[in-house]
């Protein structure tokens, strides 16, 4: 808990303790912030869907944001911000297993901008279900962007957080979380169509969204093409292709029901 200007007393929510750690490693320039908790670090996958996945020895921020996103976590979102600005080192450790080395995070690691690194070039993999996928079409979108302005501006006016966009020729489509729309979600494409006039207008729900994320992908060539292969060879059909304008993920959207047999499918072709 902490006290507000006011002098009000207000108790933090969960994981209340990363974010004063990671306070404290800032204010006092800390050369490290070790984080103790009851897991010896970030895994590579859900343990949940892969059994025993391998522990992440090290990562960067971008990863950890990236897996974040789509909900790999193991301490609060929040308590990063503070020591990334200071460019301070975090590490995450068992308080039962001290003698685990952990998961190390920093802003970038020396001798691996060649991609000659020792490590795996797939760092993690996270996802989430429950995604709706709302694809428009107006001819000649990218020659008038108008309608793809106004339909955010709607997203916007309904604060309703969007995911991902893919932009196409004639068409563009969005990702949402069904969270934050599903209470909302024909007031939302009420407007679209009476404010944006689209061709047509499809909807498409249950829809699973996972992030295959590494820091050495961009140096690896075909990893695209293993992953659409692997995935393919199983009999999961890919619903969206997204790829990270820093390189460092693809995200694929599946059906929800092949959610853990898409998670499965990547670790075992990319970790084995």
């Amino acid at each position: 808990y902490g006290s507000l200007p006011n002098h009000k007393i207000k108790i933090m929510s969960r994981g209340g303790s990363d974010i004063t750690g990671a306070l404290a490693a800032a204010a006092l320039d800390a050369k490290i912030y070790e984080n103790w908790t009851d897991v010896s670090g970030i895994l590579m996958a859900d343990p949940r869907i892969v059994d025993t996945p391998k522990a992440i020895r090290r990562m960067t921020y971008a990863e950890l944001r990236e897996l974040s996103f789509l909900g790999a976590s193991v301490l609060h979102e929040e308590s990063i911000l503070p020591i990334k600005l200071k460019h301070i080192p975090l590490q995450i450790r068992n308080t039962n297993e001290p003698d685990q080395p952990g998961t190390l995070i920093e802003e970038k690691f020396e001798n691996e901008d060649d991609g000659n690194a020792d490590d795996r070039f797939i760092t993690g993999i996270a996802g989430r279900t429950g995604f709706y996928v709302i694809t428009i079409y107006k001819e000649q979108i990218l020659v008038n962007t108008s309608i793809v302005r106004k339909t955010l501006e709607i997203f916007d006016d309904f604060n309703v957080q969007i995911e991902h966009i893919n932009l196409g020729l004639d068409s563009f489509m969005l990702t949402v979380s069904s969270t934050q729309i599903r209470d909302r979600l024909y007031d939302v494409i009420g407007k679209i169509q009476s404010e944006c006039n689209p061709d047509t207008l499809d909807i498409e729900e249950n829809i699973a969204m996972i992030a295959c994320v590494g820091r050495r992908m961009r140096y690896r060539p075909g990893i695209s093409g293993k992953l659409f292969s692997a995935l393919g060879k199983n009999g999961i059909n890919i619903r969206i292709i997204t790829q990270g304008t820093n390189e460092i993920s693809i995200i694929v959207g599946v059906e929800s029901k092949s959610y853990n047999d898409t998670v499965r499918v990547i670790y075992d072709s990319f970790v084995g």
